[in-house]
């Protein structure tokens, strides 16, 4: 059964992408001590905690590496950027195959509670509890192209520039790489004339709806999609309340669950 978890958590197609990004394994200089742990028991122990939710020191035996270990390369992996690079390696996959739409890019947000930690602030609709927003780029269609951690009373539209911003350059299936989309798309919170301007000195076609002259139900065709991908992303239960101390680390969640997101859509492909 343990086997059989850890294939579902991390399929091959998965690992192959994965490998080749993770960092070699440095010995300690001194020498001596017990094995390294595979770095695929340790990703799929990664995998299984922000899937699951489950504390560091809870994590099951079976997974053949202990909680100290998995929390510590996932700590020295976060540090150098894997999460983020394995996020555009799949939608590299995507794209290559002509699966991401252009048309439009969607930016919404959410807030989780926080215990603790920095890139947090009091939410203002949960009675000043502390949180943190989540922020989410997405192509047309919903799957996520960029994300990004804040504190909870962070301004939505203090995200709207550096999400577009960090779009990679994505493969495509024909001609050079992508980062551009035709329109951006984003509810009331993001109106601004600043925004206008900026997204047209880009060549970028804005469609943000305007307080007070355009009705929810318009926006709504839209939307839902942004929506359901931030509802992907709750569904990976370590992001539902951030009990990380270092925002790096919960960002480092956020962008595996993406990353993950974006794998699931690239194995229907091949069923």
């Amino acid at each position: 059964m343990a086997v059989d978890l850890a294939r579902e958590l991390v399929p091959d197609g998965l690992w192959r992408i994965a490998a080749p990004l993770i960092p070699p394994f440095r010995p300690r200089q001194q020498g001596g001590g017990t094995a390294p742990v595979a770095d695929r028991k340790v990703f799929t122990a990664v995998v299984y905690v922000l899937t699951s939710g489950c504390a560091w020191r809870y994590l099951p035996p079976t997974f053949g590496t202990s909680p100290a270990t998995a929390h510590r390369r996932f700590t020295a992996w976060t540090k150098t950027g894997l999460w983020r690079r394995l996020h555009r390696a799949v939608l590299d996959e995507l794209g290559a195959r002509g699966e991401l739409d252009w048309a439009s890019a969607i930016i919404d947000a959410a807030s989780v509670r926080a215990k603790k930690g920095s890139l947090t602030g009091p939410n203002p609709v949960d009675r000043g509890k502390k949180g943190s927003k989540l922020h989410v780029l997405s192509e047309a269609q919903g799957i996520p192209l960029t994300v990004a951690v804040s504190g909870a009373n962070v301004h939505d539209s203090q995200a709207f520039k550096p999400l577009l911003l960090g779009l990679p350059a994505i493969r495509s299936r024909r001609g050079p790489r992508r980062r551009r989309p035709a329109k951006v798309r984003a509810d009331k919170a993001y109106f601004s004339a600043e925004h206008l301007t900026w997204l047209r000195s880009r060549g970028l076609i804005p469609r943000i709806a305007r307080p007070g002259v355009e009705s929810g139900e318009r926006l709504g065709r839209y939307r839902w999609k942004i929506e359901r991908s931030i509802a992907w992303l709750f569904g990976y239960r370590r992001l539902t309340v951030r009990y990380e101390r270092k925002g790096s680390h919960f960002l480092a969640f956020l962008g595996l669950a993406a990353a993950l997101t974006c794998y699931k859509k690239l194995a229907k492909l091949a069923t």
